[in-house]
């Protein structure tokens, strides 16, 4: 019996369409795992820019599903259609560049669109719980001088809250920060970061 293809899906959302790092990385590291198994990717590039949730978006959101009225699914389609995306992913390839010290605007569009109670989370009596388990998550980062995981990286923490809390709690960072020092050996030391990672993990997460 073979395994299935493994569905990635890539979100990439630099602004910057050539030259960007994070790009450059999040398309190594979908070609790496491509090479190794069978795989099905899903493109998304956030950068285009993505609606704004808006009151009308709010109201329908909340409005039971049968309930809702043909401007208000319509209002709801592209937030659908993202949400299908990450239910169908196995993998998400997310290509971050970090924007004074958070993530870019269009990839927060992105998150408040999916963030969705009784489609990706929904709560509890414990509190809130994610609804999309058994995915894992794969972020390439560039940064010019703020480090991944210090006082002033907001933007991999918040990332890794967002995906905890849609269930999304296996989250790997592979970095290239300090770029505005040393444009060289941060991209090297990523891309063999890249080239080490055990693909044979990925099915399994």
């Amino acid at each position: 019996m073979t395994n299935s293809p493994l569905t990635i899906l890539k979100i990439n959302s630099s602004s910057r369409k050539s030259g960007s790092i994070s790009r450059q990385l999040s398309a190594r590291l979908v070609d790496r795992i491509s090479a190794t198994t069978e795989t099905t990717v899903i493109d998304r590039d956030v950068s285009t820019g993505l609606s704004v949730i808006s009151e009308d978006w709010i109201g329908s959101n909340f409005t039971p599903k049968a309930d809702r009225s043909p401007e208000q699914a319509k209002a709801l389609a592209l937030s659908n259609e993202l949400v299908a995306e990450l239910r169908a992913a196995d993998v998400l390839v997310i290509g971050l560049p970090i924007y004074n010290f958070g993530v870019p605007a269009a990839l927060k569009e992105w998150i408040d669109l999916i963030a969705r109670v009784g489609e990706t989370f929904h709560y509890t009596e414990n509190g809130p719980e994610g609804l999309l388990t058994g995915k894992r998550a794969i972020v390439t980062v560039a940064s010019g001088g703020v480090p991944v995981g210090s006082p002033m990286d907001f933007a991999t923490t918040y990332l890794t809250q967002v995906l905890g809390f849609i269930g999304i709690t296996d989250v790997t960072y592979i970095s290239a920060t300090g770029l505005s020092m040393d444009p060289d050996a941060p991209i090297k030391l990523a891309e063999a970061e890249i080239d080490a990672l055990d693909i044979s993990q990925l099915r399994a997460a």
